[in-house]
Formats: C-alpha cells, sequence, structure tokens
C-alpha cells in the first residue's frame, strides 16, 4: 500500500472513531431534516444527500424528511401558463395553483427524493401531509404593513396553510411495520373541510418534528446558517435571543421564518434546532457527528 493511501485509510478509521460519541448519542433518535433549496436541485449534492440519509438509518438514526419545492412549482405554472398573483410580495395560492403545487410536491418531487435514497440503498416511502390526516392544516392570514401609516393589514393568500395538528400516527404505523423505512413528506396539508393547502416547508417540518418529539430538527437552506451583522457565522442562539435578533434586524427575510420555526419546535419538546448549509457536501454528517456542527445551533 502506498504512504498516501495508507495515509488516507488512516485518516478515515480516525474520524470514524471520533464520530462513535455522537453516533452512540443519537442512537434510536429522530432526527427531522427540512430539504430544499440549491441541495435539492443540484444533482451531486442531491445524491449526496440521498447516501447520507441512508448512512443515518444504517447508523440506527431515523430520519424523516419533509421536503420544499419552490423553484420547481414556479418552473411548472410557468410552463403551463399559470399567472402568479402577489400581494405583498407573498404568492396568492388559487384553486388553479394549488393543482400544480399538490402535483409538483406530492408528484414528481417527492418521488425523486424517494428513488434517489432508495437508489443509494434505502428503503424511503413517499408520503403527502394529506395521508391519513398527517398534516390538519388551516387557511394562513398574509400581513402587509402600510408604509405611511404602519397599519397591518390581512391579505388573503387562498390555499396557503399552517399546521394545526399533526397526526403521527402513519409514520409510527410505518415504523412497527418496517424499521427501515425512511418517510419522505411533502408540505400539502388538508383543512377540516377538505380542503388542500399548501404549507412552507420549513414550517411543516418544525411541525412534525414537535410531534415526534425528535432529538433534532435540522433546516437545510442556501447560507451557511445565522449570520451576525459582520456577515460571521452565529454558532449558537439561546432561544430566548431569537426574537431580539429578528428586531434588530441581524435576522431578515427568509431566515426570519427559519428562525421563528426553529424557536417553536424547541418550545414544543425538539431538543435543538439547527439552521445549515444545504450547500454544503455532508452538511448533515458534519453537523451531527463533528464537535463544532456545521451551522447555527438553536437550544
Amino acid at each position: 500500500m502506498a504512504d498516501t493511501d495508507f495515509e488516507t485509510a488512516q485518516f478515515t478509521a480516525r474520524t470514524l472513531s471520533e464520530a462513535l460519541p455522537y453516533i452512540q448519542r443519537y442512537d434510536r433518535q429522530t432526527i427531522v431534516i427540512k430539504y430544499g433549496g440549491h441541495a435539492m436541485v443540484d444533482e451531486a449534492l442531491a445524491r449526496s444527500f440521498a447516501r447520507d440519509v441512508v448512512l443515518l438509518k444504517h447508523l440506527g438514526i431515523n430520519p424523516v424528511v419533509v421536503h420544499g419545492g419552490g423553484p420547481q412549482i414556479g418552473g411548472m405554472l410557468e410552463r403551463l401558463g399559470i399567472q402568479s398573483e402577489f400581494k405583498a410580495g407573498l404568492r396568492v395560492t388559487d384553486e388553479a395553483t394549488v393543482e400544480v403545487v399538490e402535483m409538483v410536491l406530492s408528484g414528481a418531487i417527492n418521488k425523486t427524493i424517494v428513488r434517489a435514497i432508495n437508489s443509494a440503498g434505502g428503503k424511503a416511502v413517499g408520503l403527502s401531509g394529506s395521508d391519513a390526516g398527517l398534516i390538519r392544516a388551516v387557511k394562513a392570514e398574509g400581513k402587509s404593513r402600510d408604509p405611511d401609516s404602519h397599519i397591518e393589514q390581512v391579505v388573503d393568500l387562498g390555499f396557503v396553510g399552517e399546521p394545526k395538528a399533526i397526526d403521527p400516527s402513519v409514520l409510527n404505523a410505518l415504523s412497527a411495520a418496517d424499521d427501515d423505512l425512511i418517510p419522505v413528506v411533502a408540505p400539502v396539508g388538508v383543512g377540516d373541510d377538505g380542503s388542500r393547502y399548501n404549507i412552507n416547508a420549513d414550517t411543516a417540518a418544525g411541525a412534525v418534528a414537535a410531534a415526534l418529539g425528535a432529538s433534532r430538527l435540522l433546516l437545510l437552506t442556501d447560507v451557511a446558517g445565522v449570520l451576525d451583522k459582520d456577515g460571521k457565522l452565529i454558532r449558537e442562539i439561546p432561544r430566548n435571543r431569537v426574537s431580539s435578533l429578528i428586531e434588530d434586524g441581524t435576522a431578515a427575510g427568509g431566515m426570519i421564518p427559519k428562525l421563528e420555526t426553529a424557536g417553536r419546535a424547541v418550545d414544543h419538546g425538539v431538543g435543538a434546532a439547527v439552521i445549515l448549509d444545504g450547500r454544503a457536501p455532508h452538511a448533515l454528517l458534519m453537523e451531527l457527528f463533528t464537535e463544532h456542527g456545521a451551522g447555527t445551533f438553536i437550544s
């Protein structure tokens, strides 16, 4: 064996040995992973993600994947010639749009992820939040603030929903039937009147994590995590600092709902939530099995 080959093998063995305490920590624990953004559309990252999820399962962890698909939905709406209406910067999901949302999320995207995990040696099964009443939803209210009066007004966003209740019995039944199964959930919920609702994937993942009593909620995004005002990664945020970071503008734009979701999940019994960079190869493994993690840890 060449010296370089021996050094590589030795490094791999040392890495596995150093990961042992973390593997033991998460043994038989549930990890809910919100999957979306660049990690989903980049083929190499998608394959890497699937392999990492399968590895987690083989290490005795119970991963549950909840995925988004905003860019894919937008692309399909454009191809079908369906014009989106926006109110206060938010997309209105009308009847035609929610039909496309369900088709893309519960169909093409969900099954693509399932196939990728299965190709990597796992046993994934695709679900929608509508299946067995997994995600019961209520109509979400958008809000806009008048720039002059600063008065907030309610905006009707159509079939955009928020989780009202999570019934994890279908997930528990899958686990009881075959402990090797990996659930992959599309965030389409159902209302009390039978209407289908498009739910933000971060919000859905947080609600599922709370219902399952997950050890970790991992939110994959397209930035390194929560950045301070100098652009440096904040590695850990106590729960009681979340609101202040939003109020002082440290967290802005799309990071606000992620932080709010992380905070609610921790409030409702999730061990911790982590916002991490899904563009980094093996971000899941770095977060769970190394000392310094890979993103912003909300505890």
